[in-house]
């Protein structure tokens, strides 16, 4: 039996054995992690380089975008190499800094899809206080708040995890280093700990969820008072596809983290980890900002911009 201090690395969970099918998770991870990248550091870019974006609502979506790429490039590029390389190894340190890096984005992330709901809710439901409500200052803070609650979240969680002794083998059910999976190695009641605070962020994560559903529910009976049908269907259109990705992301997540171990199988973790870890950082882009005619005009107009140096 080994305990924690001799572990050197651990053994993440592969998706096949196959090495066509690995070859296809490669692949198909790849595609994925590249939309995600165009998809995120076109919306920083376009908002960075257009004056007519520099509004709260955009500020936020450029922090979106930027959590999004560090989300994603901490748990894709490192599972597609192993695919690649027919691997399954992550090393000690490796595993620590990927689960750090992943609360940190995860925690910091959904701190501002709460913001960005609070947002909008002042935009449709008090827009002659939005001036003062969410003046530059305010959104620096709240933007920064986001990004600090993230990492001292994801700083209590990697510490009381690797503290943690473990003495049942090295082997992960999963195919990131996540918490849950780690704590299925240790071989002492100190887990109890985590599992306390991963209950207490979960209930965290929770209370932001009931704000943004309390937001988006009196957007929407904002919205049913305006007479026009268009009007309708823009805050519909606007609203109904960032509670899908919300939902997906908060429903899967806590799933993960808080089923009890009985319903757990290791195809089942993978397909959940992958609905929460993988998709939402390459759809967001497409849910909040593609759909947006602002911002559909500035990418054009960057795009123009460049042409035209070109030529």
């Amino acid at each position: 039996m080994s305990n924690s201090s001799s572990i050197t690395q651990f053994l993440l969970l592969a998706f096949t054995d196959t090495r066509e099918l690995q070859l296809l998770h490669f692949w198909l991870f790849l595609g994925i992690y590249l939309a995600a990248l165009l998809g995120n550091s076109l919306i920083i870019t376009t908002i960075a380089c257009d004056q007519h974006l520099h509004t709260p609502m955009y500020f936020f979506l450029l922090n979106l975008s930027l959590l999004n790429l560090g989300f994603i490039s901490t748990i894709v590029p490192k599972s597609m190499a192993n695919s690649l390389w027919d691997t399954r190894a992550i090393s000690y340190p490796g595993c620590a800094a990927q689960l750090f890096f992943y609360f940190f984005s995860a925690t910091a992330e959904f701190s501002l899809l709460t913001v960005i709901s609070y947002n909008r809710y002042v935009a449709i439901c008090k827009p002659l206080h939005y001036g003062t409500l969410l003046g530059s200052r305010a959104c620096v803070h709240m933007a920064a708040a986001a990004w600090a609650s993230g990492f001292l979240n994801a700083l209590l969680h990697t510490a009381n995890t690797f503290s943690l002794p473990l003495c049942k083998g090295n082997a992960l059910d999963q195919f990131f280093c996540e918490i849950p999976q780690i704590l299925k190695l240790s071989c002492s009641d100190t887990y109890l700990s985590e599992v306390g605070l991963i209950v207490v962020s979960g209930f965290l994560v929770f209370m932001c969820f009931v704000f943004i559903m309390l937001s988006y529910v009196q957007i929407f009976r904002a919205v049913l008072r305006i007479p026009s049908e268009q009007g309708w269907h823009k805050a519909f259109s606007m609203c109904l596809p960032h509670l899908a990705v919300v939902s997906l992301f908060v429903s899967t997540a806590m799933f993960s983290h808080l089923k009890p171990p009985s319903i757990s199988s290791p195809s089942l973790d993978l397909l959940v980890a992958v609905l929460y870890s993988v998709v939402p950082p390459a759809v967001n882009p497409l849910v909040y900002s593609m759909r947006n005619k602002e911002i559909k005009d500035s990418v054009r107009k960057v795009f123009e911009h460049l042409l035209f140096q070109h030529h």
